[in-house]
């Protein structure tokens, strides 16, 4: 499966049309993001049943700014339309094969139940 660049107005449509979503924001000036690129490529090709996409952060500023991408490369993981994990800085690919079987093994039941008791809290 190959990694399509993915744009603020086809954000929603992916998230929600797809279980696990992968997104790298990333940007062509950025040498870590480079670098990153072929470990990115790998892995998702390694994963098909894995939505992988790339957000370049100065073409898709308003979507960077949404989640306050302030560092790149930042790895970002949706599953079931919940951001499961987001961390700046680029992964080996162990790191991220590692990873990426946390994601698929998670309670997403589990995870939503802890959401939602989160926003019932008082601050």
């Amino acid at each position: 499966m190959s990694v399509e660049n993915l744009t603020t107005d086809q954000f929603d449509a992916l998230v929600t049309g797809n279980d696990i979503v992968v997104i790298d924001f990333w940007a062509p000036w950025c040498g870590p993001c480079r670098g990153f690129a072929p470990v990115f490529e790998q892995v998702a090709g390694e994963n098909p049943d894995v939505k992988f996409v790339k957000v370049n952060t100065d073409q898709e500023q308003a979507l960077s700014a949404h989640f306050g991408i302030r560092s790149i490369p930042t790895l970002m993981i949706f599953r079931e339309q919940v951001i499961v994990f987001q961390q700046p800085g680029a992964l080996p690919k162990g790191a991220l094969d590692d990873l990426l079987g946390q994601v698929k093994a998670l309670d997403m039941a589990e995870v939503k139940r802890g959401a939602q008791s989160q926003d019932g809290e008082t601050h």
